[in-house]
């Protein structure tokens, strides 16, 4: 779920040591040991979906000023934090006129390289606005989507097929999905992006005036009809013709729809001769319009007309992987147009978001940030910022035991990976909901709820083992005994890329655990 930094350094040891880092900081770690590797990482359209890169830049064979060309010339508009000894600051500055984003000093501190990854991934979420103001009028296209989903990169791919044809596009999907984003994406990456986009909401429409709407009317052919109205068809000529909730036309409007496609002309109420139209039609839909169909609710014909390329988009639960990029893009617009000082998402309040079903979908997440960015003080949202998502999340508990469930049930892909350290009880969203009773109804061991108090802080402070030694008020390898005591060996904080520890000190750590302490018995658990 996180971004994905792509980590460039020959030396094992910076690579070791960068890696560590990047995934304390909440980041998905990707090594390579060459500038060659880097490349083919990047340019792999199926592996790459990276979003930083630290590139060193002295290096045998292909050093960071090639990869900095080679990615240039590539067209790559992903951000580069390139990596200099200090005695390489000319070669800084060739880096930074060559494209780099930020530079910083071996050995970087942990500090100054969280610093620049928050900037430079800011940075990457305002390219798809730039780029788009650039091709002119803010118009949208599918690279402008975000889709790390195998499932959105499906829809995507058959949205390109769609925006190279003319014939008419069918978008199914629940309420709130993105429906009327991917037409705009498909008509701004089609051959007609420069002519209009013409939206219709079927739903809004009153089946007194649809006709009219649509197909258009002389002056007086309707009551009220003051002046000759063109009709959305022939307006939208040239270009597209969106629309949206195609399922509430009724019957009649229907057939004249399909004879309109079908001819390609249109007979306005009133006219004595038809107009001739060149428009391409996307739908949109959440209905089951085979099941209409069969109740006789909507026409056969009409939609074996409109489905010539179907698009199916699943909703935000089947795709959790986009959240964060959405959460970002979101927050980043919404503070420029509310002049707010929030820019970047806590590692919690992410969780917290990936964790929710979402049955508003795209649209109900777009208005939690929004919420969100104006509740906000300082330069990041965090938990508390949502607090009509955390109500949501939080089940009392005297009605846990009832319903069956837990104080907090998370849902995603998360729960699993988590499993193994923190109960999915424990969020951040939950911490004030530690039970002190069990469900028999009596007091829980002290021991218990200590495991539970421990097992949380891991997760809090995503597994920094002295900032949780510290918070806790007890020695690290006093935590360290505790850890073996619950079960979590080493290897399994690892494994969640929770410990910021070299080889020696894991090695002394764990002689530390291990030492007799008045008369103990060595224990060789750790060994």
């Amino acid at each position: 779920m996180s971004e994905r930094v792509l980590i460039v350094d020959d030396d094992p040891t910076q690579r070791r040591r960068l890696e560590a880092i990047v995934a304390n900081l909440g980041y998905a770690p990707v090594v390579v040991a060459n500038g060659d590797a880097a490349l083919a990482l990047l340019t792999d359209s199926e592996q790459a979906d990276i979003d930083c890169v630290v590139l060193d830049l002295v290096m045998p064979d292909l050093d960071g000023l090639g990869v900095l060309a080679r990615m240039r010339q590539a067209g790559l508009a992903i951000p580069v934090i390139v990596q200099a000894t200090p005695s390489g600051i000319d070669n800084v500055r060739s880096a930074i006129h060559a494209g780099a984003t930020d530079f910083v000093i071996k050995p970087v501190s942990i500090d100054r390289l969280h610093v620049s990854l928050r900037n430079a991934l800011a940075s990457r979420a305002l390219i798809g606005e730039l780029s788009r103001a650039r091709r002119g009028g803010g118009a949208l296209a599918l690279a402008d989507i975000v889709a790390r989903s195998p499932r959105m990169r499906t829809v995507l791919r058959t949205a390109e097929k769609a925006a190279a044809s003319r014939f008419p596009v069918l978008i199914k999907g629940e309420p709130g999905v993105g429906k009327t984003l991917i037409a705009r994406a498909i008509h701004g990456s089609s051959e007609r992006h420069a002519k209009p986009f013409v939206v219709v909401d079927c739903a809004a429409m009153s089946h007194a005036l649809v006709d009219s709407i649509l197909f258009g009317h002389e002056k007086g052919a309707v009551p009220g009809a003051a002046q000759r109205h063109r009709g959305k068809l022939v307006e939208a000529a040239g270009g597209t013709l969106f629309l949206d909730d195609v399922g509430e036309l009724p019957p009649g409007t229907q057939t004249k729809l399909f004879r309109a496609i079908e001819g390609g002309e249109v007979e306005p109420l009133g006219a004595r001769k038809p107009v001739k139209i060149d428009v391409r039609v996307i739908s949109a839909t959440s209905r089951d319009l085979v099941a209409e169909t069969a109740a006789g609710r909507f026409r056969e014909d009409l939609l074996y007309r409109l489905q010539a390329f179907q698009i199916s988009l699943p909703p935000l639960r089947d795709r959790p992987e986009d959240i964060p990029d959405l959460v970002r893009r979101f927050l980043l617009r919404f503070a420029a147009e509310e002049c707010r000082r929030a820019r970047t998402v806590s590692a919690e309040a992410l969780d917290m978001l990936i964790a929710l079903p979402w049955p508003g979908n795209v649209r109900q997440l777009e208005n939690a940030v929004f919420r969100a960015v104006a509740l906000a003080e300082g330069d990041e949202l965090g938990v508390g910022d949502f607090p009509q998502l955390v109500k949501k999340m939080a089940i009392p508990n005297g009605m846990a035991e009832a319903t069956g469930g837990t104080a907090c049930d998370l849902v995603g892909p998360q729960a699993e990976s988590m499993a193994s350290i923190v109960p999915q009880t424990w969020t951040a969203a939950s911490a004030t909901l530690l039970p002190l009773l069990a469900e028999d109804g009596q007091i829980r061991s002290l021991a218990k709820i200590e495991a539970d108090v421990i097992r949380f802080a891991i997760n809090h402070y995503r597994g920094r083992i002295s900032e949780v030694a510290r918070k806790l008020g007890i020695g690290r390898a006093t935590l360290y005994r505790k850890l073996e005591t619950l079960g979590m060996t080493f290897n399994n904080v690892n494994d969640h890329r929770a410990c910021l520890l070299g080889d020696r000190a894991l090695k002394k750590a764990a002689w530390q655990a291990r030492r007799p302490i008045k008369g103990q018995a060595w224990n060789k658990s750790l060994s």
